[in-house]
């Protein structure tokens, strides 16, 4: 596959857009008087469909039309399924050893806090390791957004947005907690805006690591894996957390809607 620098810098812009999307989050979280529960909701429906269409509709089959290519149909498909499954044990692996926190999704107003609840190293630790868990459990995401783009633009847009609605409640969870720990608004979003900052880290690490071995097979195992990956988000935390926010059937048309527009947008681009 050949790859131009253009297509590198595009890759690599939309991950940072994804990742840095948790400073919104900190945004909302400090300069809205309410988090609209009901809106996130439906937002966080919208991107578990287009996240489950694209893995399921597109992703996968191109992955497996790439490895039938080097191993041919049967071996080729077998590979698909086996590198799909594993990246569902990357991620789920990474959320056993690195748990998010507690709650991640937690979706907390400013003014939600009781002066009960104000431990200050209580809620530093919380919204530090909140952080860090984030910034772990982004790495595959940055690398499912940048190896998308790679392979078609259009596609890399809808998950680049999809992962950056993902990414809002995350930085609502990281910032409040540190800004109750210590007054500093700046601070809680510099965490918080920081944690984004490992979706574009995760897509150059694998650049730099895969990207000089990067051929059909390669392409094809790193796809599928990237299936697999979204597969789990949506099913493990967007629609659980869509579900806790809002009604059931917010969520249910939130990703109804995400999967429409998937079809709309790879259909007036295709």
């Amino acid at each position: 596959m050949n790859i131009s620098g253009n297509n590198l810098l595009f890759a690599f812009g939309l991950t940072l857009f994804a990742g840095l999307s948790t400073g919104i989050g900190s945004a909302l979280a400090f300069y809205t008087k309410q988090t609209n529960k009901k809106f996130l909701s439906a937002a966080l429906g919208f991107s578990a469909g287009v996240m489950l269409y694209v893995s399921m509709i597109e992703i996968f089959p191109k992955a497996r039309e790439s490895l039938e290519t080097v191993y041919g149909a049967t071996k080729g498909y077998w590979i698909t399924t086996i590198a799909f499954f594993a990246g569902i044990a990357l991620i789920a692996l990474i959320d056993k050893f690195v748990p998010s926190g507690e709650n991640p999704h937690e979706l907390r107003d400013v003014n939600d806090i009781t002066e009960k609840e104000v431990n200050e190293n209580d809620l530093l630790r919380m919204g530090l390791f909140s952080a860090l868990a984030i910034a772990i459990h982004n790495f595959p995401e940055g690398l499912a957004t940048f190896a998308s783009a790679l392979e078609d633009p259009t596609l890399g847009i809808n998950i680049a947005v999809a992962i950056a609605i993902h990414n809002i409640p995350e930085g609502i969870a990281v910032s409040v907690p540190i800004y109750y720990a210590t007054g500093d608004k700046n601070k809680a979003f510099k965490y918080s805006f920081l944690s984004g900052l490992s979706e574009p880290l995760g897509a150059l690490l694998g650049y730099l690591i895969l990207m000089r071995f990067f051929n059909d097979a390669m392409f094809g195992l790193i796809f599928a894996a990237v299936a697999g990956i979204m597969v789990y988000i949506s099913l493990d935390e967007l629609l659980p957390t869509a579900e806790k926010y809002g009604e059931h059937h917010i969520a249910i048309y939130g990703l109804i809607s995400g999967m429409v527009i998937m079809v709309l947008s790879l259909l007036l681009f295709a």
